[in-house]
C-alpha cells in the first residue's frame, strides 16, 4: 500500500476467515470500493474463496446490489495473521471463523496486539455473547460484534452488537464503516443469540422436530409458514442456506447458555450434520441443489 492507505477511504478491512460468511462480507466491501484484506489459514481454502467472491459481484450486479459510480475494492490474501500489513492501520478487523467461542477469542487475541488502539475488533458471531470474547483481548473497549446475514451483499440489514465493554470510538467507527457500506445498522444488547438467532433458530428447530415427528413433509412445513404466516423463504430452507452445521453450532451455544429445551438440536439437524448434509453449501440439506455454493 502507498502512503494513501492511511486515509479513511482507502485503509482495508481484515477479513479472518473466508468461509461463507467471510466470503459474503469480504463481496460486499468489495462492492462497495473497500478494499479486503482476507486471511485463512486452511489449506486451499483461498482459491476457492477468490471465484464465489466474484460470483458473488456478479450476483449483486444482476441484482441491482452494487451501488453506482464505485469502483470495486482491491482484494489481498493472506495465510496467516503475520502476512497482513498491519502498519497500515486497516479500518477494521472482522473476524468470521466458526462459530465457536474458544476459536474466535483465540483468533482474537492473536490479531490484538498488532491492531491500533480504538480500531474495532469485530466478531462476526449469530449467538456467542460479546462480553464472554473481550476477556481474551487486552482491549475490551475495541471489540463489538456484527451478524450479518446471509448472502451479506444483498441483505440490506446488519444487527450490531455493543458488549458491556464496548467503547464509543469502536462504536462510531463501526457504524461509520457500515454506513459505507450502505447498511441499515440495528444496534442490540449483549446475550445469547442476540435477538435475530435467539427468535429465529429454535423457530427453525421446531420446524425440524415437526417434519422429525412426521406431522407433515419439508416442502409442507415451508409452504404454510410461507403462505400463512409470510415468512420469505420458509425455515427450513432459510435452514439450507444458513449452514445446518452454523446452525447447529448456534443451537447449542444457545442451549448451554440459556438451558432452554427448544435450543437443544433435534435429532432431524443433528443427523444431518453427521451425514454431511449441510444446506446449499453442500448441495444438499432439507433440499438438494445442482451446485454447492
Amino acid at each position: 500500500m502507498t502512503s494513501a492507505a492511511h486515509e479513511p477511504q482507502d485503509r482495508a478491512l481484515v477479513v479472518l476467515g473466508a468461509g461463507v460468511m467471510g466470503v459474503g462480507i469480504t463481496t460486499l466491501a468489495l462492492a462497495h470500493g473497500v478494499p479486503v484484506t482476507l486471511v485463512d489459514t486452511a489449506e486451499g481454502v483461498l482459491p476457492v474463496a477468490r471465484g464465489r467472491i466474484r460470483e458473488g459481484l456478479r450476483m449483486a450486479q444482476l441484482m441491482g446490489a452494487l451501488p453506482e459510480g464505485v469502483t470495486t475494492g482491491e482484494l489481498t490474501e493472506a495465510t496467516a495473521p503475520a502476512e497482513v500489513d498491519w502498519a497500515a492501520g486497516p479500518v477494521a478487523v472482522i473476524e468470521a471463523i466458526t462459530e465457536d467461542a474458544e476459536l474466535k477469542a483465540k483468533v482474537l487475541a492473536e490479531v490484538a496486539p498488532a491492531v491500533a488502539p480504538g480500531t474495532p475488533l469485530i466478531s462476526n458471531t449469530s449467538s456467542i455473547p460479546i462480553d464472554e470474547l473481550a476477556g481474551a483481548i487486552g482491549r475490551p473497549e475495541d471489540l463489538l460484534g456484527t451478524h450479518f446475514m446471509n448472502p451479506s451483499y444483498l441483505i440490506p440489514t446488519v444487527e450490531l452488537i455493543r458488549g458491556p465493554r464496548t467503547g464509543e470510538t469502536a462504536l462510531g467507527a463501526t457504524r461509520e464503516l457500515l454506513g459505507r457500506l450502505r447498511r441499515k445498522v440495528i444496534l442490540v444488547n449483549d446475550a445469547p443469540g442476540f435477538v435475530t438467532s435467539r427468535v429465529l433458530h429454535p423457530m427453525i428447530n421446531d420446524a425440524a422436530r415437526v417434519v422429525e415427528e412426521g406431522t407433515a413433509s419439508v416442502e409442507d412445513v415451508d409452504a404454510l409458514m410461507q403462505g400463512c404466516l409470510g415468512h420469505p423463504t420458509g425455515p427450513l430452507r432459510t435452514a439450507d442456506l444458513i449452514g445446518i452445521d452454523n446452525l447447529v453450532d448456534s443451537l447449542w451455544v444457545l442451549y448451554r447458555r440459556t438451558g432452554d429445551e427448544g435450543c437443544r438440536p433435534c435429532e432431524l439437524l443433528l443427523s444431518k450434520v453427521r451425514d454431511g448434509h449441510h444446506g446449499r453449501k453442500s448441495g444438499r440439506g432439507f433440499y438438494t441443489y445442482e451446485r454447492a455454493m
